[in-house]
């Protein structure tokens, strides 16, 4: 696709009010999306920190989690966000559920192909951060998980 369309496309998508366009034009397709920042609520802050953990071994991990101690599960590629198998159905995990370790949370399209994502903790979903069709970037947050 001509460079030249693409940017024509970006200039109709900052004008208009939509956040993502997608054209098809013969083998080529492209999807333009416009980041945009969620509102947050006053009353309601999440603040991360660096902790070390240590292993029974004695060597110890630099891990992200949240001050309140959420597990942040992170995208482990580029690519887009899917909640389900398909439009439609129901998503694999939602805020409150209980999850284990290997258990699915979502699914990342990446050049197309469709890479399953799995829990690598034990507990309840406490945030979903992304919602279904978004762009992720590598290690970015896409669920909160409370351990017991």
């Amino acid at each position: 696709m001509d460079i030249r369309k693409v940017k024509k496309l970006i200039e109709l998508l900052e004008e208009s009010g939509l956040s993502e366009i997608e054209i098809t034009e013969g083998d080529d397709k492209v999807r333009i999306s416009k980041q945009t920042t969620p509102k947050s609520n006053d009353n309601e802050t999440i603040v991360y920190s660096n902790q070390i953990q240590e292993n029974n071994d004695g060597s110890s991990n630099h891990k992200q989690i949240a001050r309140n101690d959420f597990y942040e599960v992170k995208a482990p590629m580029i690519g887009t966000y899917y909640q389900a198998t398909e439009p439609g159905a129901e998503a694999f995990v939602k805020v409150g559920d209980p999850v284990s370790q290997g258990d699915t949370l979502c699914i990342i399209e990446a050049m197309k192909m469709m890479n399953k994502i799995e829990s690598d903790a034990d507990g309840i979903v406490e945030r979903v951060l992304v919602q279904n069709g978004d762009p992720v970037e590598f290690d970015e947050v896409l669920f909160l998980i409370s351990q017991e």
